[in-house]
């Protein structure tokens, strides 16, 4: 009889401890230690004969991240730098939210004596790609950026132009530049319409950290590989002063009129989705595509929200977030909610790297996230980063897994999109930070390895994991 209890208590002990086991792989995640990455190398061909002819009405691009502007910088500096941007672009956003105005209008003759400063210490974007401006095409490097909408780059000649890479475009020797008339309706789309004395359209875009552009507004074709696609309205810079040297111009992303994927949402069925590349993963490049092809079929979505005070960012609704596998208590709907006046919500960015949350919702997260790491040695604050660990000398470790609980679609984040190297001492630091404004930014260290898909027709943003592959 004896026998038969220890048998017995021997069988619980055993499925206890499966259970506990189970549990733990469920609640926790292995993080591989990797240090800061160097820059990327940034090669892209001039030619594409060696690629087959593609889809008309799909778009594939190579995307870049900005670092690879800066080979001669050292990982550290090439990070302080990126949180720098990212400071300044996270301010650039809020502002833009805050303020909800139209900017002023271009006077006639524009008097502009700032000075010209780094576009490297900008938060113009994170990500560019090569693509042919005008006939014949002339290839150039353009960032792509999901919070602004005005497709524009340099032009000579240049009143002021910050250094690029490539030569300034030249839209005289464009066979397929054409102006617009003042009296157009792309014309009235801009948020600050100007007319010249010929009567043709001028444009004016202002970022939030004091950077601009102002120029004509015409139409030109533009080529993405071979695909050919007429008649885009760009501004062409002739006054272009802050923003990021290295890039010739701007692609926007964003949701309003003027933007690429909504002026050319009849041929791409208003579909694009991109896949950001940790900057140490060199395997497989970042990329964005446009078209039906960018859905993917492994996307959860998630209903995107209108703002009807600001028509440019991709707000969604994030309702809770979960860490080793328990929902955080205090991270509630109502702290993310996006009111009647527009003040508020959540958007997605690719051009803000790290995650702000509104202050006491990251607290409960950072809180949440502490506890479940009670076994890391800590280390000390880092910039923006109250919570950082010292793991050096270690190859790997255990962290809680964090999952984003949006409306419709849950997403589960890989380790290293929350715990990142900061330093070459093996600091390591949660990657997400607290604003006291009520805008908060779901931003690309979050999205790594995620293929993210625009879908405007359907009014919905999904998350593909592993959508790299």
């Amino acid at each position: 009889m004896e026998e038969k209890k220890k048998k017995t208590l021997l069988f619980f002990s055993l499925i206890f401890t499966l259970l506990l086991s189970f549990s733990a792989a469920l609640d926790h995640q292995t993080l591989l230690l990797s240090p800061l990455p160097s820059a990327p190398t940034l090669s892209q061909p001039e030619s594409f004969s060696a690629i087959s002819e593609p889809d008309p009405d799909s778009l594939s691009l190579q995307l870049h991240h900005l670092d690879a502007l800066s080979s001669n910088q050292t990982p550290s500096q090439l990070f302080h730098l990126r949180l720098h941007r990212d400071a300044l672009r996270f301010t650039s956003l809020t502002s833009l939210a805050a303020a909800r105005t139209r900017p002023r209008p271009i006077r006639s003759s524009p008097g502009f004596s700032s000075s010209i400063v780094s576009g490297l210490s900008q938060g113009s974007g994170e990500y560019f790609t090569r693509i042919g401006v005008g006939t014949p095409p002339k290839y150039l490097y353009m960032v792509l950026d999901t919070g602004s909408d005005v497709v524009w780059l340099q032009c000579a000649p240049c009143k002021r132009c910050y250094a690029q890479t490539d030569p300034v475009f030249d839209p005289r020797k464009s066979s397929t530049s054409s102006p617009i008339p003042c009296s157009s309706p792309l014309c009235r789309k801009l948020d600050t319409p100007g007319c010249n004395s010929k009567k043709t359209c001028l444009y004016q875009v202002s970022y939030g950290d004091g950077s601009f552009t102002v120029g004509e507004f015409s139409t030109e074709t533009l080529t993405f590989r071979r695909t050919k696609v007429p008649r885009v309205a760009v501004g062409c810079g002739h006054d272009n002063e802050g923003l990021f040297v290295g890039a010739a111009g701007l692609l926007g992303l964003g949701r309003g009129k003027l933007s690429f994927p909504s002026q050319t949402g009849p041929r791409f069925k208003s579909k694009f989705s991109y896949c950001l590349v940790d900057r140490a993963a060199s395997s497989k490049p970042s990329s964005v595509v446009f078209g039906d092809s960018a859905v993917s079929r492994t996307a959860r979505f998630t209903p995107l929200l209108s703002n009807p005070k600001l028509d440019t960012f991709y707000y969604v609704e994030l309702i809770g977030i979960s860490v080793g596998g328990t929902r955080v208590p205090g991270i509630t709907a109502s702290l993310f909610k996006l009111d009647p006046a527009g003040n508020g919500g959540v958007i997605i960015d690719s051009g803000t790297s790290v995650t702000r949350l509104t202050r006491s919702a990251y607290n409960s997260l950072r809180n949440a996230f502490r506890a479940g790491t009670t076994t890391l040695k800590r280390a000390p604050e880092f910039s923006l980063f109250d919570t950082c660990f010292d793991l050096s000398g270690k190859t790997e470790v255990k962290v809680p897994t964090v999952v984003l609980h949006f409306r419709g679609a849950d997403v589960s984040l890989p380790a290293t999109n929350y715990l990142i190297p900061v330093d070459s001492s093996g600091t390591f630091c949660f990657a997400f930070a607290g604003t006291m404004g009520g805008l908060s930014i779901i931003g690309n260290i979050q999205q790594q390895g995620f293929r993210v898909v625009y879908d405007l027709a359907g009014s919905r943003v999904g998350f593909a994991p592993r959508g790299c592959a």
